[in-house]
């Protein structure tokens, strides 16, 4: 007893202590066609498609591609392009830029190949949310459609999308399994009793023989429950039901893979990935076949185990909607130019007329 003539450890055994924060396993109904959710967390199963959702190749088909030029700049394009790329480095000097001498401007032929499978993939997770006397769906109106039965509307072509869709139903009111249906929960901080001893004295109201200073209090008021010894339920937020339900997750995904012949060493290819080329071929289908007879075999063989790859991957757990290869002429140029007597070069690379230079011949800041 304090000093009031209250126990301190007292506390209301009608109000229950915090259950889990998720429904626990065998909590939930089946749902027919869903039966693969055993409750609790992190459980997102996923449906793979029916076997007649998903294209079949046919078997020794193949894609001809035609013949291309490789493109050439002139020497002011070249001499342009080297300006520009000084002008962002603060160290280097335009003189050698203006004033230099080309020797050789030597084109380059290079062939990015793309792959892009586009792909649909479904998955579903039981949610719940307060139940305040809102419509239930459930399954007195009739069966859940299948997950790959629900009709969704399709995103633009090879663009990353996800949406979310209530099954059909699939939704029933059960008891809150946080506050066991009472609306609030036993406060943890200070185990229901409103009230939390004295870290000094420990409610004895004697410190080392010593009356306690903390305020010549033995206990305080609790300050998460504000003295109430509960707290409204974080899960029903006092409704004292939850509403659950299914909720199907469809993820529009495109998956991308690139190839570029790594064929120039003093050139790091990784510059080509922030630089466009010129798609001369563009081939779109439900399902794209290997590309044959192209002048550049390795390109080919890319083709034809990329689109393998991705067969594989994709078709037994997603949907292929659309594939589309294409093959870019990315633009590359070697130019070679003498200045104050020593050779030097850059290349100039991309639509964009990029330019990498490993060397220079100034890095001073006087213009």
């Amino acid at each position: 007893m304090d000093e009031t003539g209250e126990d301190v450890d007292a506390f209301d055994p009608n109000i229950p202590e915090e259950g889990p924060s998720a429904p626990p396993p065998g909590w939930l109904d089946d749902v027919h066609g869903y039966q693969g959710h055993k409750g609790g967390e992190d459980d997102n199963p996923l449906y793979p498609p029916p076997p007649a959702y998903n294209p079949q190749p046919e078997l020794n088909r193949n894609t001809l591609v035609p013949n291309v030029r490789v493109p050439t700049i002139s020497e002011d394009v070249a001499r342009d392009a080297l300006l520009k790329f000084v002008e962002s480095k603060w160290r280097y000097s335009s003189k050698p830029a203006r004033n230099l001498t080309f020797k050789e401007l030597k084109p380059i032929t290079v062939y990015r190949y793309r792959l892009e499978t586009y792909t649909e993939v479904r998955t579903s997770a039981w949610k719940f949310e307060s139940y305040n006397g809102q419509p239930v769906d459930g399954p007195q109106y009739g069966m859940s459609p299948p997950p790959w039965d629900i009709p969704v509307s399709l995103p633009q072509r090879f663009t990353d999308h996800v949406e979310k869709v209530r099954v059909p139903h699939s939704s029933f009111v059960k008891m809150c399994h946080m506050c066991s249906g009472c609306g609030r929960t036993r406060c943890i901080t200070c185990g229901g009793r409103g009230q939390k001893r004295c870290t000094f004295c420990r409610g004895h109201g004697r410190s080392r023989n010593k009356r306690c200073t903390a305020l010549h209090q033995r206990c305080f008021l609790c300050i998460s429950c504000h003295g109430h010894g509960f707290k409204t339920c974080s899960v029903c937020h006092g409704s004292q039901n939850l509403l659950h339900f299914i909720l199907l997750t469809v993820t529009w995904k495109n998956n991308v893979a690139d190839f570029i012949p790594d064929r120039q060493p003093d050139f790091p290819d990784k510059k080509f990935e922030k630089v466009t080329g010129d798609p001369f071929f563009v081939d779109e289908s439900v399902l794209v076949y290997p590309i044959q007879g192209f002048p550049d075999q390795e390109i080919c063989d890319v083709s034809t185990k990329l689109i393998n790859e991705h067969l594989n991957s994709f078709s037994s757990t997603s949907r292929i909607l659309q594939q589309r290869q294409t093959i870019e002429l990315v633009p590359l140029t070697h130019a070679y130019y003498t200045y104050s007597g020593k050779d030097y070069s850059f290349f100039v690379y991309g639509m964009e007329n990029k330019v990498f230079a490993s060397k220079y011949p100034s890095a001073c800041s006087i213009l």
